[in-house]
Formats: C-alpha cells, structure tokens, sequence
C-alpha cells in the first residue's frame, strides 16, 4: 500500500525532526530499541538513555555534515591538546545548543517525564580537576560556536576525579565509576586504532643518503583506541570532536599462559596498559605513580600527533605543509613532551632533516602557561624520562644544544642564565623541564589574565620572554555563557531575554544594555525575585541532603573552588571564627545574617588541604549547633563539589570569594562565572579580579589585601607572622581559640600543622593581609543591609561581563595566535526524496 502525502503536510524524520510529537516517538523508540525496556520496567536512566540516544541524534546531522566538509575543505584546524576536559553534563548543554530545552520539556511533561529529574541521572564525566579541564571545556564550546574547525585531544580517563565524601569533618575519595551505566554521547572507533612505544633503547645507523640516523626499539606497544564527543556551538550547524585516547594492550589475552595455569599472567598485559588511562592524575608522590603520570602525557600526544598526520594522508596534504593546517595549543606543561615526539615523527618516520622539522614544529605549537607557582612547573627525572622515552631524550638533547647556542650568542658569558635556561637542569638530580621545552618549541607563549602574563614576563619566564620577547602576549580566560547562564540560571537568563532579546547568548557585550534598567525600580524587584527563588531552591537542596536549614534571606558568602593554601579558604575561616567571636562577647550585636557555603576538593596527596576542609568542617559544627548562633551565623561545606553541583551555587550566591594571595593565582574563571550571576566580588588584585574590577567598576567591587608588589616587597623586607599575630588582638584571639582546642573537642593537636604553617611561614601572607580581609567583610555586611543598593551593584556586573565570554577568549587567540578563519556547516533540510540513504564512493 502506498501512502499518499498532500504536499503543505511537513514530514520529518524521527532522527532528526524538533516537533515535540517527533521527540516523544523518538524517545520511546529509543526506550524500546536501543535500551530494551518499556515503561512498566523501565527505570529513571533508562529515561535519561533514551532522552540523550533522542538528543544525540540530533548531533549526528550537523556532526557528520561538518566532518564531511572538513575532510573535503581541508581547513586550516585549532587542535587543542589537553590532559583534562571538565565537560560537565552533556545532555542539558545540547539541548540549550540545539534550541531543543524547552521542547524536550514539553514532549517529557506529556510522557509523564520531568526533565530536571531526567537531567539529575546524568553521571558527570569527572575527567578534570578544576579550572584548567573547565576552561578546555569553554573553549572548545566557543570554537564551535564560532564556527572554527577544531579537534580536542585528551585522555579517556576510566575513573574520573574522585568523588568526595565528608566523614567526621575529613574528607574522603571514593572512586568516580562514571562509565558504569554506559557513555551514550561517545563514539568509539576501533578502526582508528593507534599504536605508541614505550621504553627500550636507541641505535644509529646511516639511511640511504648517508645521513646519520637514530632508531628506536620500543620495550612494549601499547594501543590508543579513539573515543569520539561531538561538541555543537549554539546556534550553529558546527559539530566539533572531542577525541579521548583509551590505551588498550595490543593482545589482551595471553590463551597460552591460561592454559599452563598462569591466570594472573594471562591478562598482565592487559592490566599494564590499560592502567595507563585508568585514573586522572595517580598520585605522584611514589616513582611510580610519577612514571605513570608521564605516560599518560606521551601516550595521549603520540596518538594525536598520528592521528593529525593520518587525517591529512587522507585529505592527500604534503606532511611539509603540517603547520598551515593545525594550530595546535598546549593546554599548559602536561602535553609538551608533544614537541619532541613530533620532531621524532618528523625525523624518524618521515625522513625529514633537522631544519625543516624543527621548522615546521615551531610554527605549529603555542604554549599556555597557568601557573606562576614555580613548583607546578612541570619537570621529570632524567633517569625516568630516558627509561621511557630514549629518543625523545636524544632529540631533547640536541633541541638544547642548540637553543643554548643561541643563547651564548645572545647573552655572551652568562654562565648563571644559561644554567636556568636549560631544558636540562642540573643544579641537583638532573630533570628534564617542560615549561623550558614548551617555551623553545612554540611560536607564541600566552598567560591568562593581564597580570599573569606581566608576572610571567617578570618572573617565572623572564629568561624566555628576553630571549623571545615576541613570542609573549595575553589571553585573558573566559568562559561559556550557555553553560553557566543560560543552562545553570534559566530564570535570569529569561529575565535578560524578555528585556534586550537573546543575542546577548552569543554576543555577550550586549549586556551592556542592561545598564538603562538599573533605575527601573521595577526591573530591580523583578531582579531581586530571581535571586531569592534560586536562593530558595539552594536552601531546599541542602535541607534535603545535608539536613541543615539555612536561611535564603541570608547574605550568601560562596567559596567554592579546589582546596589550596593560596587560595586561602582559611582566610575565610579566620573571619568566621572572627564573626563568632564577636558575637560571643556582645550576644545583643546587631549582626547581618550570613550563610558561609565553602566547597572545592583537596588533591589526595596534599594533607595540609584536606586539614583546611577538617577545619571548615568542625568551625561549622561549633557554630551551627551554638543557640547564639541561630538565625545570625551559619557553616555549610557542601561536599563532591562538581561542574553539576557548580551549575546550582553561581547562580545562588550574593558574594563571591576570590581571596588568593595576590601574585598566586593565574587567572581564575570561578569569579567570572559568579559574577555573570550577579554576585559581587570580595578579592584580592589578583589574576583575573583586576580585570572584572575594572569592567565593573571600582564601587561594584570589595578589594582588600595586599598587591602582588607589595607581597613581594613584604618577603624581601623579612615578613614575620607573629607580628601579626602580636599586634592585632582579634587575630590573636582567633588563633588562640584554635589551638586551645575548642573547634576540635579540646584536641590541641589537631590543627597544629596549620597554625604552625601560619605562625612560622605563612607563604601566603594570609595574616598580613587578615586586617584588611575582616574590615572590608564589614563594609560587606553594611552593604547588604541597603537591598536596593545591592541589587544595582548586582545588575551592574551582570550588564559588565561581556568581556569575560569564552567566545571573546577564543577570538583573542584566533586574532594573535592561530589565524584560523571560520568554516559554514550547510546542513540540508530533511525532505523525503533526500530522506534514504545514499552511498556514494
């Protein structure tokens, strides 16, 4: 029987049709066939499967098409190397991008569906640890958008970053299985299958023409099995990739060993090298887990490096021509060892001499540097690196002698800066160091925020930056409104909508225009009602899963970032405490009601971090259960703090704390993202707080603290924390509370370590700078107690975020680094006579 179709009925495919009729066929299509359930049976991720398999769909038009035009267009590519990608849940995202959230709303609420709850199933892919992995998430959000052609290259980490439990105030890292129900937004691809060496030894020979050559004898193989993400821009038919690297043993199983007894034998190699990209970042503090964390990082940049090149072996490109067609950026020190493995590439597989290699591979690579903490420069024990990669060691080696030569040339006689400069140092156990790598083989060094690179220029890279002063510029950190806005705080986000249209989604600066309502009295209430009611559903939230009742009326004072001494979470504890104190002594105190929400997590290694959390911990349990206390003081830590768990707090939060030690932090992208939601800042002039104070506007902004001038000039001149501590009561009082045991059941022991730190070194001048912190924390509470004025400070820095877009980041670099233009999808329209599949070869 054949059906007749009049022609103005519009038909589409259940594959790729927005109509909430086609949605709700599709899901339960999906429900049936691909999870094999049906609703009798069917469980709330099943729902959440069958609604991404919907979703995803979707993707898989635009994604194909944009693969498809980049292998026929052979554009110039960003290849963006990263050890981490904190994507944060998929499904919300695309649908945002897609324009679908409103209509997949409706198709559930008619299925008998809710789609937050179906949002909430979600396992969160933890493959980052803070800001760095996030900001590679932004980015590669924002290239999409913009429509540049680019790939990501990372690791798909088995077990992601731990999830965090908190159990008698300390806390606790349980194991991140977030593949256990399945990963329905990736693609594997087997047939893309690469292999890396590992280990062994070296030997010469002389090739054809004569020319010495090096040889390398791996010790194992391991396999690099591709896992692939689409990544869509909003608003765009652009569908980037995501590709994460799974190693993978090249014969997972030894039948002969089985067979003589040897079970554990049997699947050895297995075990080996699939461990290589089994957890993020192992604990380094043993050899091996060090040993670990560099296989890692080559594993992952020799299966992208081959894949780059095997891309451009299908589009028929002369490898010589391999810097006009990628871009690649390193995402700080973890991927440079890319360097190296590339001029190996180069030299070793292709035959190309010295010159043109190192040629090529500089004008490729740029550098981001995120740290200006010398310690987290990354370096690895010679010894090491040569047991691991004896080749690379070799051309290390010679890329050395050379930059050295040059730097003889340059700065005749000094001995002392040649020592610093080296790739190679030798000032003790010799190491192999990758900013020094990064800095040589790149064409372009970026920090992340004005002072960053400054300080970058001043100190850590000084060397480099006169040796190569035109290689250095600045790219300050955004991130991605759709995510952080749109997605997280849908309520403000309509409120800006209805009052200036929806470009400002893309076209962040035009929020700009919000500034003509801040003496709308209306707009200010309409404002203030949004805040509460997210406010609300935050309080709602911890009252269910902490048991604590909190008060939304409350002023909300957020720290929420990973847990590190200079990020001075206990600054912050000092000034509770402090608050406590106060009113202790005077119970009848007119006080702002506060509610203090700390979260982040503490590397496992780093035991002084997690005393801070058990710090934070027990000031909350002596505060909270204090009747003084009640309805003027309250203590949350709100724990396994995540890209998830983030998309709740921002929108929620009155007040912001960015209250590094000045100099310490690169950028930061947390204070961009509470800020967009409308909290206002306390900080330090530190990374990126000199930036949003300045597009704020002073008055919008709570400084204190100490300038990164001033940090400096106060270690040179002999800092000594107990003149601190001896001159300003308060300060004493609160550290005597401390260590007389009374936040710790009478334990003086206990947070013995952090007061000595604090007494005796205080690195991060947190008692220097404790003065300034508690009197600008009352300037706070003044101002919270005049609402009006409040909410124009708040609407101020929604309207004054435009810069702080990831969009604006990645044109930045697309302007002074990659030179990359954009690529238009065309996507045809679904019709029936294009509907069938055609195979065309």
């Amino acid at each position: 029987m054949v059906n007749i179709v009049p022609n103005n009925i519009q038909i589409e495919d259940d594959r790729t049709g927005i109509s909430v009729e086609t949605l709700k066929r599709a899901f339960l299509d999906n429900l049936f066939y691909i999870q094999a359930k049906f609703p009798r049976i069917a469980t709330e991720n099943d729902y959440y499967m069958a609604l991404a398999y919907t979703v995803r769909d979707r993707l898989l038009n635009r994604w194909l098409h944009t693969t498809q035009t980049y292998m026929e267009k052979a554009p110039r590519m960003v290849a963006y190397l990263s050890a981490e990608f904190l994507m944060g849940p998929h499904l919300g995202n695309n649908l945002i991008n897609l324009g679908l959230y409103n209509v997949a709303k409706q198709a559930m609420e008619e299925l008998g569906l809710n789609l937050t709850k179906l949002l909430e199933q979600e396992e969160e892919p933890g493959l980052g640890n803070g800001g760095l992995g996030r900001l590679a998430a932004c980015y590669i959000d924002s290239l999409a958008t913009l429509e540049i052609p680019a790939i990501g290259y990372g690791i798909r980490y088995e077990y992601g970053i731990f999830d965090q439990d908190i159990k008698d105030g300390w806390q606790v890292e349980i194991t991140d299985k977030w593949l256990r129900y399945g990963n329905p937004w990736e693609v594997a691809r087997p047939d893309a299958e690469l292999e890396v060496k590992l280990g062994g030894h070296t030997e010469t020979y002389t090739d054809e023409q004569g020319r010495y050559r090096s040889r390398w004898i791996p010790f194992k193989m391991v396999k690099g099995v591709p896992y692939d993400t689409p990544i869509l821009g909003f608003q765009t038919n652009t569908a980037n990739t995501l590709r994460l690297w799974k190693a993978e043993a090249p014969e997972s199983f030894d039948f002969e060993a089985f067979n003589k007894g040897d079970y554990f034998g049997a699947v050895h190699e297995k075990s080996e090298c699939e461990n290589i990209t089994k957890v993020l970042y192992p604990n380094d503090e043993s050899y091996q887990g060090r040993q670990l964390r560099l296989e890692q990082q080559y594993f992952f940049v020799s299966c992208s490096l081959q894949d780059m090149i095997r891309l451009m072996k299908m589009q028929n490109l002369a490898l010589e021509r391999f810097h006009e067609h990628y871009a690649i950026q390193l995402n700080d020190t973890h991927p440079t060892v890319a360097i190296a493995e590339l001029m190996r590439l180069f030299l070793d597989e292709y035959g190309f001499d010295w010159d043109k290699a190192w040629d090529i591979t500089t004008k490729t690579f740029a550098y981001t540097n995120h740290t200006l903490l010398p310690e987290a420069l990354e370096r690895w024990l010679l010894p090491m690196f040569a047991g691991l990669l004896p080749r690379h060691l070799e051309i290390i080696y010679e890329i050395n002698h050379r930059f050295l030569d040059a730097v003889r040339i340059k700065f005749p006689d000094d001995l002392e800066r040649i020592r610093r400069m080296s790739i190679i140092d030798e000032s003790g156990e010799r190491y192999v160091r990758m900013a020094n790598l990064a800095c040589i083989g790149s064409h372009a060094i970026n920090g992340v925020a004005e002072l960053h690179s400054e300080l970058l220029k001043q100190t850590v890279l000084h060397d480099f930056y006169e040796m190569y002063p035109e290689k250095f510029t600045n790219v300050t950190n955004g991130v991605t409104p759709r995510r952080f806005m749109v997605l997280s705080n849908p309520r403000l986000s309509n409120l800006i909508t209805n009052k200036i249209g929806d470009g400002w989604i893309k076209h962040l600066d035009e929020l700009r225009k919000l500034e003509s309502f801040v003496e709308d009295s209306g707009f200010r209430q309409e404002f203030r009602q949004v805040k509460q009611a997210v406010k609300q559903e935050l309080a709602d939230h911890i009252r269910l899963n902490y048991n604590i009742e909190i008060d939304p009326n409350s002023l909300f004072d957020i720290q929420a970032k990973r847990i590190h001494e200079y990020k001075r979470q206990h600054l912050n504890a000092l000034y509770i405490i402090t608050t406590y104190n106060r009113i202790k002594a005077n119970p009848d105190m007119d006080v702002t009601p506060r509610t203090f929400l700390f979260g982040g997590k503490a590397a496992p290694g780093y035991y002084m971090a997690k005393l801070i959390i058990k710090l934070i911990n027990s000031i909350a349990d002596v505060v909270n259960n204090d009747p003084d206390m009640r309805g003027r003081l309250k203590v949350v830590f709100l724990k396994d703090y995540n890209v998830k768990f983030a998309q709740r707090v921002y929108p929620a939060a009155d007040l912001s704390e960015q209250i590094s030690t000045a100099g310490k932090e690169a950028s930061g992208t947390g204070n961009m993202k509470f800020s967009m939601n409308g909290a206002l800042t306390i900080g330090t002039l530190d990374g990126a707080n000199i930036e949003i104070r300045e597009a704020v506007g002073a008055e919008n902004f709570f400084l204190f603290g100490l300038t990164a001038e001033e940090v400096l000039a106060q270690k040179v001149s002999g800092y000594n924390p107990w003149d601190c501590y001896n001159r300003n009561p308060e300060l004493k009082l609160v550290i005597d509370r401390l260590s007389s045991g009374f936040f710790s059941h009478g334990d003086t022991n206990l947070f013995k370590p952090l007061l000595d730190s604090l007494l005796y070194h205080d690195d991060y001048l947190l008692l220097a700078d404790y003065q300034s912190y508690v009197e600008c924390q009352d300037r706070v509470s003044q101002a919270y107690r005049n609402q009006d004025r409040w909410t124009r400070m708040s609407i101020l820095n929604v309207a004054r975020m435009g810069k702080f877009s990831s969009d604006r980041s990645i044109r930045d670099y697309l302007q002074t680094i990659w030179k990359t233009p954009a690529v238009q999808i065309e996507v045809p329209e679904y019709s029936q006579p294009n509907g069938e599949l055609k195979l065309t070869f």
